[in-house]
């Protein structure tokens, strides 16, 4: 199984330190998520006819993570209109698409949600473009993995944290956890977390401030499944 990352952000980076798959970005190849055909960077051209993807699985960690602007068109542009366009070169060419999403989808749950239960989210363009590829996916992918979680930087450690629950974690133990789910061929949601906490417990130095009111309060998920899931590993 040959796999590539798409976006070398804080988890793409990441997810390439620990696995050296192959990494596509928009600083080291010109890839453009809006622009860039995709049968020029994921087909294998010194092939002879008919061209092959080059790989069996895409991971894409490429996305608008400004959770609170007010750009409406860039969210959809990034976290939905380009998926779709990954959904089809995958299906058209039986390649597998891991989707990374957010814990934010479920900022309106009243209790930690299940995968299985009706993700309701804030009224942020971020969390509900990204909510809508999810669906998408669901819907017209042949194959595809779908993480919903929360990650932060190697030593997050800002001068103020909001007083806020997560199941998040440093993105050096998110990524494994991605990693195994992929490796072991897993299919459909899971939510991707490491237990209950509060944004203060990543960065223990950090003063602890009230957030804004538009910011969710708790986005804890249920992560039952994900820990039954590995213990079957």
């Amino acid at each position: 199984m040959k796999s590539v990352i798409l976006g070398d952000g804080i988890l793409g980076s990441e997810l390439w330190s620990q696995t050296k798959w192959d990494i596509i970005s928009r600083k080291a190849d010109n890839f453009h998520a809006e622009k860039s055909d995709l049968e020029e960077f994921l087909l294998d051209h010194s092939a002879s006819s008919p061209l092959r993807p080059k790989y069996d699985v895409i991971v894409n960690c490429i996305a608008n993570t400004a959770s609170y602007s007010s750009d409406h068109d860039q969210h959809m542009a990034i976290n939905f209109t380009f998926v779709q366009k990954l959904v089809a070169f995958c299906n058209q060419h039986n390649v597998k698409l891991i989707h990374i999403s957010t814990e934010f989808v479920y900022a309106n749950n009243p209790s930690p949600p299940r995968e299985t239960d009706q993700p309701l989210p804030d009224n942020s363009h971020y969390a509900k473009s990204k909510l809508l590829a999810d669906y998408y996916l669901s819907f017209f992918s042949n194959d595809y993995l779908i993480c919903r979680l929360l990650h932060k930087e190697n030593g997050f450690s800002p001068e103020n944290v909001w007083d806020c629950q997560t199941s998040g974690d440093q993105v050096k133990h998110i990524a494994p956890l991605i990693i195994d789910l992929i490796k072991t061929n897993q299919t459909g949601i899971f939510n991707v977390g490491t237990g209950d906490k509060t944004l203060s417990d990543l960065s223990e130095h950090s003063k602890v401030i009230a957030p804004p009111e538009h910011v969710p309060k708790d986005t804890r998920m249920n992560l039952e499944k994900l820990q039954k899931t590995r213990k079957q590993i």
